[in-house]
């Protein structure tokens, strides 16, 4: 009896290999060429198969994702979560929030902090911030030593705290976290912060990242004879913008840069996206390189929300929904040099975005309150990372109390 027993868990135990499947989700896997119906499971925080068909008695726990999509964790390039004290003091007008809380929700495992610290402080972002969040956070380092203060631009008007081989330094000792150079805001008539930026991207070989102040330079300079294949311009859609011609077209110049390999970023942001810039330039099927939020303390709240509302304007405006993920996952993972992430192939960590799609008539504004309308929106489900639930919308993971099954504390 004790033998038989014995085999009836060795067997139970060899049939469980996975820790966690997601069971008949819609995969899309852009990075793969999946898009189908698929099981996922994971196994010590890593994707270990991808099947037509798994058994549920194979994992440890089997949920059933059916009419959901099942896509790679959301790659979010433009944030800021450098939160709490910086140089010593709580800055006036703090614009971070913290990564875990608002990023999971959205069905975001990877951010990367987009300048808000300077190769000053980045010691202390590090410490503070990227090893303490169960988020991946990577960084761009701002070319300004002292990075972003507040909501105030006055302090990325320094070009005497511009110091490429600083940046460059820290970079090269941070080489495991940071990801690009960020320069913003420069409002001068001239070129200096980009330029330095590109000199420390040119040092440490990493892509920089521009915001292009308000256009008050020629931006056409800018993405033709400044930026090189790789580099990012923020804030595409921001109006005023020289981006259309007389005609309603996208530039020539735009297109240019584009076969060149300049790379183009929403960063949607408190008060930069705009329905009369984008809105034609998508229709023409000038797309985004990368979809971005530009998350956060006043964005969050504003017309951009979250990363699955961004996206889900782009729906709106016809962009098809494999390519919004693909933008939003694997896309932006290249960009930054990451190409492991975004993706669910076997072997690869265990972040993934259970999404659901939402049928009906949905608003969507612009920073101005411009607005459209879409018969679609994103939920987020689920979300995993490395491996591990950390957003459950529906308790899809727990189990019901009243079949006594789990321990309670005794009254």
């Amino acid at each position: 009896m004790k033998i038989a027993l014995f085999l009836v868990f060795a067997l139970v135990g060899f049939a469980q290999q996975y820790d966690l499947i997601l069971k008949g989700g819609t995969v899309i896997d852009p990075k793969n060429g999946v898009n189908a119906t698929r099981d996922v499971a994971i196994l010590n925080g890593k994707i270990a198969a991808v099947s037509a068909s798994l058994p549920a008695t194979a994992a440890k726990k089997t949920i059933d994702v059916s009419g959901l999509f099942v896509t790679p964790g959301l790659v979010d390039i433009h944030v800021h979560v450098f939160w709490g004290p910086k140089h010593a003091v709580i800055a006036d007008g703090d614009i971070s929030v913290q990564p875990d809380a608002v990023g999971f929700r959205a069905g975001v495992t990877t951010m990367v902090d987009a300048g808000t610290s300077g190769w000053r402080d980045f010691a202390d972002f590090r410490r503070r911030v990227i090893d303490t969040s169960k988020t991946r956070v990577l960084a761009m380092i701002n070319i300004v030593g002292v990075g972003m203060l507040s909501e105030d631009d006055a302090v990325d008007q320094n070009q005497f705290d511009m110091n490429p081989a600083m940046v460059a330094q820290t970079a090269a000792k941070n080489a495991d976290v940071v990801v690009a150079i960020k320069t913003a805001h420069w409002r001068q008539m001239n070129f200096i912060s980009v330029e330095k930026a590109v000199e420390a991207g040119n040092l440490a070989n990493l892509p920089v990242m521009v915001d292009f102040g308000y256009f008050e330079k020629s931006y056409q300079t800018m993405v033709t004879d400044k930026l090189r294949p790789g580099d990012i311009s923020t804030h595409f859609y921001r109006f005023p913008a020289p981006l259309i011609d007389k005609d309603g077209h996208a530039a020539e110049y735009l297109l240019a840069a584009r076969k060149r390999g300049v790379k183009f970023d929403v960063g949607h942001g408190g008060g930069s996206f705009h329905f009369p810039v984008a809105e034609p330039l998508v229709k023409q099927g000038f797309w985004p390189d990368s979809i971005s939020t530009d998350l956060h303390s006043s964005s969050v709240n504003g017309a951009m929300i979250d990363m699955l509302n961004v996206m889900s304007k782009f729906l709106a405006m016809g962009v098809p929904l494999l390519e919004v993920i693909r933008e939003s996952t694997t896309n932006p993972a290249t960009e930054m040099r990451r190409p492991e992430l975004g993706q669910i192939g076997v072997g690869a960590e265990a972040d993934i975005a259970v999404l659901r799609m939402e049928k009906g008539k949905f608003g969507y504004v612009d920073v101005r309150g411009g607005r459209i309308e879409g018969s679609q929106r994103l939920g987020c489900e689920m979300t995993v990372r490395a491996g591990k639930i950390v957003f459950d919308f529906n308790g899809r993971a727990g189990v019901p109390w009243r079949e006594g099954k789990i321990e309670y504390p005794k009254r």
